[in-house]
């Protein structure tokens, strides 16, 4: 505008944008305060996400914007921490004996299947722990698990 010497409305008219563009000055929000009281929550109550976080501070009468609220939380480097799953330990810690002759010991297992028909069929199976030799299979439709 100024080496062409017209006016701001010619200008913006030439370039082909809106004049309200033009003028547009970004105000500064201040985030000190929810950013703060978001922390506290964030402290209080650790197993909270943004969301769940929000809604407090909506209860509070804090007038925040869902992504606003996130955008804190995640500068804040802010987040859930995944709960670990509880790891089971495999196998046994004190196995047992090894097995020296037959029939000293004998595992037992339930096995189950369904017939094309539709019913299930259950079969227990003891085995010979030194031999690995099956030496009873009962089948049946109404195992116990008592058998």
């Amino acid at each position: 505008m100024a080496r062409m010497q017209i006016s701001e409305r010619r200008a913006c008219a030439a370039a082909g944008c809106n004049r309200r563009m033009f003028r547009y000055v970004r105000l500064p929000k201040d985030d000190a305060p929810i950013r703060k009281r978001l922390e506290e929550l964030a402290a209080e109550r650790r197993r909270f996400g943004y969301r769940q976080l929000h809604v407090l501070l909506l209860r509070e009468g804090l007038k925040v914007n869902m992504k606003r609220t996130r955008r804190i939380y995640k500068a804040a480097n802010r987040q859930v921490r995944r709960r670990l799953k509880r790891r089971v330990a495999l196998g046994r810690r004190n196995p047992p004996p090894a097995v020296g002759q037959l029939n000293q010991r004998w595992s037992a297992d339930f096995v189950h299947d369904t017939l094309r028909a539709g019913r299930r069929f259950r079969c227990l199976a003891i085995v010979d722990d030194f031999s690995h030799e099956s030496l009873v299979i009962a089948v049946d439709f109404s195992l116990s698990d008592s058998v």
